[in-house]
């Protein structure tokens, strides 16, 4: 039985096909995970996968296009994290933004701006609930726990 070489299995892959993949960037960024070939014929990450960056930004979550599209997580080096939907690389629909200091903003984004319904949550576990419109949030309540 012959192994194709790796041309050979580029060449195989359709649009529609995904294929696992472990690479690392000439910057030395990783990823591992889904890839397929986009219609201009380039491999692209695709479905399930794995970002880490040299500067230690990790992105676990869906790719589509290339891009973070669908659910993921991203962690940042200083210790902020964003989980929920992206769009296009950017927080987008519902999500939990935590900050470096614990405090957290549970809600709706809209590229990646808090906007709409929310919740957040500062670091002495007092809460407020109410519409977040990018740097404003007027109208907030405190939650009485």
């Amino acid at each position: 039985m012959s192994v194709p070489d790796k041309k050979e299995e580029e060449e195989s892959l359709t649009v529609d096909d995904l294929t696992k993949i472990s690479y690392i960037f000439p910057n030395g960024d990783k990823y591992e995970g889904g890839c397929s070939m986009s219609a201009a014929e380039v491999l692209v990450r695709s479905g399930m996968g794995k970002h880490t960056s040299t500067c230690g930004l990790t992105y676990t979550g869906e790719w589509h296009d290339d891009k973070m599209h669908g659910t993921g997580t991203l962690q940042h080096p200083s210790g902020a994290s964003y989980e929920g939907e992206f769009h296009e690389n950017m927080y987008h629909g519902n999500g939990t933004y935590t900050f470096p200091d614990g405090s957290l903003y549970k809600g709706q984004f809209h590229m990646n701006r808090m906007e709409g319904d929310g919740s957040f949550t500062d670091p002495q576990g007092l809460g407020w609930n109410g519409e977040f419109h990018r740097e404003a949030a007027h109208g907030l309540k405190l939650q009485i726990i």
